[in-house]
């Protein structure tokens, strides 16, 4: 039978000191299940130990038998499978290791309606700092997809909302804790900025950009703000619970009149494509005698649409190419063309000077 394992001898009076603050826990976990995963066969705790990060900042046998154990319940209660296995022989070590057939990922097989939901999640948010990332993974994902069907599910769901700005996480935090807020707002009538006291209520999306639904102390009513106004920082007050939301906060019914008037659009519509746009087609006005508007001399369907923001709803089109075309209005058909023109980097395209295509057309904010 093989000796007891020894403490490792104290550190002489010139060895450097061990760091205070030691491998953070988490770390340390990463690093156990990165040694299961590659050993050979298994790892005897002695070899963990001495060879695996975090672990040689335990004090003593003891101090490391309770660490270890204790790692070993987190990553199991986690769903990491880790087995123990018997060295035989005539030894009464034994090992452990992860089992990978029991953890690996099955292949990756996304319909193209997960797809599209994957890339709505993906699209959101425009942050630098993940748009790289993002961009990756879509790249590897979209290789599971059907083809041009994926498109559609990735044109029709995917979000177009403006980057957020710097004050949407302060103003977040106070909704979430309830705390009154300031800032400076430029009015949209007037270009004219003024302090707000509000209290946030709700943060929402509308028509490519981002709101926040709050009462307006010194207006004494409800408001509604783009963050695209707020001009430097938001001061959060230091008092968590300064007021109460009411019950019934009609966001939608506020950001209404936020995103322009509602508009119709007829589109020509291959079959068995753009299935968000045939999820949202309305019924068409009844047909005057001798015309035909359910499908076109090519075989195309003809769907009405409901849209509000005229720059959103053609991004959105733009984005089936010649699964679509327009019919009405001819505002919507024009922007559509610009955009797959410039798409397709065609010789020649001319830049677009008419002033069509803007932001949210008809779209008003507070003040």
């Amino acid at each position: 039978m093989p000796a007891n394992p020894v403490d490792p001898a104290p550190a002489a009076p010139s060895d450097p000191a061990p760091s205070s603050r030691g491998t953070p826990p988490a770390e340390r976990l990463l690093n156990l299940v990165i040694a299961l995963v590659n050993t050979s066969a298994s790892m005897t705790k002695q070899q963990v130990r001495a060879g695996v990060a975090g672990y040689g900042d335990a004090p003593s046998t003891e101090a490391f038998e309770r660490m270890f154990e204790r790692d070993k319940d987190t990553l199991r209660a986690l769903g990491i499978p880790i087995v123990t296995v018997d060295a035989g022989g005539h030894s009464d070590e034994v090992g452990y290791r992860i089992d990978n057939d029991a953890y690996a990922l099955g292949a990756v097989d996304l319909t193209p309606a997960e797809l599209g939901v994957v890339a709505l999640a993906a699209q959101l948010w425009s942050d630098k700092t993940l748009r790289t990332d993002m961009s990756r993974a879509m790249t590897k994902l979209r290789a599971a997809g059907a083809g041009e069907v994926a498109a559609d599910a990735v044109a029709g769901l995917a979000p177009r909302v403006r980057a957020a700005g710097d004050a949407y996480v302060p103003l977040l935090e106070a909704v979430s804790e309830r705390r009154d807020v300031s800032f400076r707002y430029r009015a949209a009538s007037t270009g004219q900025e003024l302090t707000r006291h509000v209290e946030p209520w709700r943060i929402a999306a509308r028509g490519s950009g981002w709101y926040l639904v709050g009462f307006d102390r010194a207006r004494g009513a409800a408001r509604v703000f783009r963050l695209s106004r707020i001009a430097g920082k938001v001061r959060v007050g230091s008092q968590a619970g300064a007021f109460d939301v009411p019950d019934a906060v009609d966001v939608d019914a506020m950001l209404g009149e936020r995103v322009g008037a509602l508009q119709r659009a007829r589109l020509a519509v291959v079959p068995e494509r753009a299935q968000a746009l045939r999820a949202r087609a309305v019924a068409p006005p009844p047909v005057e005698p001798g015309e035909t508007r359910s499908a076109t001399d090519d075989g195309r369907d003809v769907l009405e649409v409901e849209f509000r923001s005229l720059s959103a709803f053609a991004d959105e089109v733009a984005g089936y190419g010649p699964a679509v075309v327009v019919l009405e209005p001819a505002q919507l058909r024009a922007d559509v063309l610009r955009r797959l023109e410039a798409a397709a980097g065609l010789d020649g395209a001319r830049p677009d000077s008419d002033g069509h295509g803007g932001e949210g057309a008809g779209e008003t904010t507070d003040g």
